[in-house]
Protein backbone atom coordinates (compact mmCIF):
# COMPACT_ATOMS: atom_id res chain seq x y z
CA UNK A 1 0.00 0.00 0.00
CA UNK A 2 2.72 2.15 0.81
CA UNK A 3 4.72 2.06 -2.48
CA UNK A 4 1.35 2.63 -4.06
CA UNK A 5 1.10 5.74 -2.39
CA UNK A 6 4.85 6.59 -3.34
CA UNK A 7 4.39 5.70 -6.81
CA UNK A 8 1.28 7.43 -7.16
CA UNK A 9 2.72 10.73 -5.38
CA UNK A 10 5.60 10.62 -8.21
CA UNK A 11 3.44 10.30 -11.45
CA UNK A 12 1.37 13.56 -9.67
CA UNK A 13 4.51 15.20 -9.17
CA UNK A 14 6.17 14.59 -12.57
CA UNK A 15 2.95 15.38 -14.35
CA UNK A 16 2.62 18.79 -12.93
CA UNK A 17 6.57 19.52 -13.49
CA UNK A 18 6.17 18.17 -17.04
CA UNK A 19 3.16 20.68 -17.59
CA UNK A 20 5.07 23.44 -16.23
CA UNK A 21 7.98 23.26 -18.59
CA UNK A 22 6.14 22.19 -21.72
CA UNK A 23 4.40 25.70 -21.68
CA UNK A 24 5.38 27.71 -24.41
CA UNK A 25 5.96 31.35 -24.58
CA UNK A 26 3.98 33.64 -26.59
CA UNK A 27 4.93 33.97 -29.98
CA UNK A 28 4.59 37.23 -31.90
CA UNK A 29 4.85 35.39 -35.34
CA UNK A 30 1.17 34.01 -34.26
CA UNK A 31 -0.36 37.33 -33.31
CA UNK A 32 -1.23 40.31 -35.79
CA UNK A 33 0.60 43.75 -34.49
CA UNK A 34 -2.00 44.96 -32.70
CA UNK A 35 -2.64 42.11 -30.71
CA UNK A 36 1.33 41.76 -29.70
CA UNK A 37 1.40 45.83 -28.60
CA UNK A 38 -2.22 45.36 -26.71
CA UNK A 39 0.05 41.86 -25.51
CA UNK A 40 2.59 43.96 -23.76
CA UNK A 41 0.29 46.98 -22.85
CA UNK A 42 -1.62 44.63 -21.04
CA UNK A 43 0.97 42.93 -18.92
CA UNK A 44 3.35 45.66 -18.75
CA UNK A 45 6.64 43.06 -19.04
CA UNK A 46 6.53 40.06 -20.90
CA UNK A 47 8.65 37.25 -22.59
CA UNK A 48 7.89 37.34 -26.00
CA UNK A 49 8.95 34.66 -28.87
CA UNK A 50 9.47 35.60 -32.32
CA UNK A 51 11.02 32.43 -33.08
CA UNK A 52 11.88 29.00 -31.91
CA UNK A 53 15.19 30.17 -30.26
CA UNK A 54 14.55 34.01 -30.14
CA UNK A 55 13.17 35.78 -27.44
CA UNK A 56 13.35 38.65 -25.22
CA UNK A 57 12.06 40.78 -22.49
CA UNK A 58 9.72 43.47 -23.02
CA UNK A 59 8.48 46.09 -21.77
CA UNK A 60 5.20 48.26 -21.79
CA UNK A 61 7.63 51.54 -19.96
CA UNK A 62 10.74 52.68 -18.08
CA UNK A 63 8.91 51.24 -14.70
CA UNK A 64 9.16 47.65 -15.64
CA UNK A 65 13.44 48.09 -15.55
CA UNK A 66 15.85 47.99 -12.81
CA UNK A 67 17.56 51.34 -11.74
CA UNK A 68 19.99 52.70 -13.51
CA UNK A 69 19.03 50.99 -16.87
CA UNK A 70 17.23 52.79 -19.46
CA UNK A 71 14.64 51.75 -22.13
CA UNK A 72 15.10 51.24 -26.09
CA UNK A 73 11.92 51.29 -28.54
CA UNK A 74 11.97 47.26 -30.04
CA UNK A 75 10.38 45.64 -32.82
CA UNK A 76 9.10 42.27 -33.89
CA UNK A 77 8.34 40.47 -36.52
CA UNK A 78 4.24 40.05 -36.74
CA UNK A 79 2.05 37.39 -38.51
CA UNK A 80 1.16 40.72 -40.57
CA UNK A 81 4.37 43.21 -40.64
CA UNK A 82 8.03 42.28 -40.94
CA UNK A 83 8.85 45.14 -38.17
CA UNK A 84 6.02 46.04 -35.44
CA UNK A 85 6.60 48.13 -32.48
CA UNK A 86 5.45 46.46 -29.62
CA UNK A 87 7.53 48.10 -26.75
CA UNK A 88 10.99 48.83 -25.46
CA UNK A 89 13.90 46.45 -23.70
CA UNK A 90 15.87 47.36 -20.60
CA UNK A 91 19.29 47.89 -21.08
CA UNK A 92 22.12 49.49 -19.05
CA UNK A 93 22.74 53.03 -19.54
CA UNK A 94 26.08 54.45 -20.73
CA UNK A 95 28.27 55.32 -17.87
CA UNK A 96 27.20 58.87 -16.09
CA UNK A 97 29.44 61.18 -16.32
CA UNK A 98 29.58 63.90 -13.73
CA UNK A 99 28.33 67.41 -13.73
CA UNK A 100 31.12 69.15 -13.36
CA UNK A 101 33.41 67.72 -15.44
CA UNK A 102 35.59 69.95 -17.70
Amino acid sequence: MKMVFVGLSLTMLLSTAGSALSQARPDSLRMTCNQARAFVAARGAVILGSGPHIYDRIVSDQRFCTWPQGVQRTTVPTLDARTCFVGYVCRDRPEWTPWLEP
